[in-house]
């Protein structure tokens, strides 16, 4: 029999912990080369893992309530912290995440609780805005690196190649041919509404027609899947507050929906169909949001090729 339908929208039927992981431990255990937040399950078993890269000049802490709902479904999420000052190249990241990869198989299972197993075979890769970009790149090999492990998954939430067409940041991911996109895994693309809409007169848009969601997803090939909040803006899925100087200017930068509770549980709740369907092989909510056999929380619209 197969599974029945969850509502990937609400909380899971794990209770969660965030662990922070500083790359600079002088504990018993090999520290990470970048700092982490990790959302867990508290309750023991063996979990897939994601693992989720920050937009530009955002923090992992952010994110806090997203990789919490997608942990309560029961995976392990782990979000390092990339930098917290960089410019528009992303040569260091795709570095620095491979090296978080690599390192994952040697010193994730020592800093979780014993009863926490992490499953190294089903690894899905993911992240917002540059974060997205960067997931990409480290699936398409750029700079000709590999990793350790083998991603099983690639999700780009409002992926965004630079400040307009022809403008793209180095390495550059778009190549504006459909399905040219060249790795053997599944991907999920998430896109905001309002991403390619100014927020102020001075500034572009957060995620501009031309190098955002709808041309990383033409460029997919199958399974892939696409879906668009309408009417919600590029950092809407952060959590309800986000402090200090960059979590006030995530409010003022990017045109924004009504609250950000809507996307955030959106984007959970679809990361965590799609991280079902394609590490766990149970596609029951990914078709059910298709189908529209589940409530979800905003007007969307999607495509999917498989």
């Amino acid at each position: 029999m197969g599974s029945s339908v969850t509502n990937i929208f609400e909380t899971g039927n794990y209770t969660t912990q965030l662990l922070r992981v500083d790359s600079c431990s002088r504990t018993q255990y090999v520290p990470p080369p970048k700092s982490l937040l990790i959302a867990t399950p508290i309750k023991g078993g063996k979990f897939p893992i994601l693992l989720f890269l920050h937009g530009y000049l955002l923090y992992n802490s952010f994110y806090s309530q997203l990789i919490q709902h997608v942990a309560s479904h029961g995976f392990i999420v782990i979000a390092p912290q990339l930098y917290t000052v960089a410019g528009p190249d992303i040569t260091d990241e795709i570095y620095s995440v491979t090296a978080i990869t690599n390192w994952l198989s040697k010193g994730l299972g020592k800093i979780l609780s014993p009863n926490i197993i992490p499953n190294f075979d089903k690894l899905a890769l993911g992240g917002h805005s540059r974060g997205g970009k960067t997931s990409f790149a480290i699936a398409l090999r750029k700079l000709n690196i590999t990793t350790d492990l083998k991603f099983s998954a690639i999700i780009g939430v409002d992926p965004v190649d630079g400040t307009d067409t022809g403008s793209q940041t180095s390495p550059p991911i778009l190549t504006y041919v459909p399905h040219s996109f060249d790795f053997d895994m599944a991907t999920l693309v998430i896109g905001s509404g309002l991403g390619d809409v100014k927020k102020n007169p001075l500034f572009p848009p957060c995620a501009p027609k031309g190098v955002n969601h709808e041309n990383f997803f033409n460029e997919c090939n199958k399974p892939s899947w696409h879906f668009v909040a309408k009417d919600y803006g590029h950092v809407d899925m952060l959590d309800d507050d986000t402090k200090g100087v960059r979590g006030k200017l995530s409010y003022c930068l990017c045109k924004n929906g009504e609250s950000r509770k809507p996307m955030r549980i959106f984007v959970g709740g679809v990361m965590v169909a799609f991280l079902k369907a394609y590490l766990d092989g149970d596609n029951v909510d990914l078709l059910a949001i298709r189908d529209k056999n589940v409530s979800v929380p905003l007007e969307m619209k999607f495509d999917y090729v498989v």
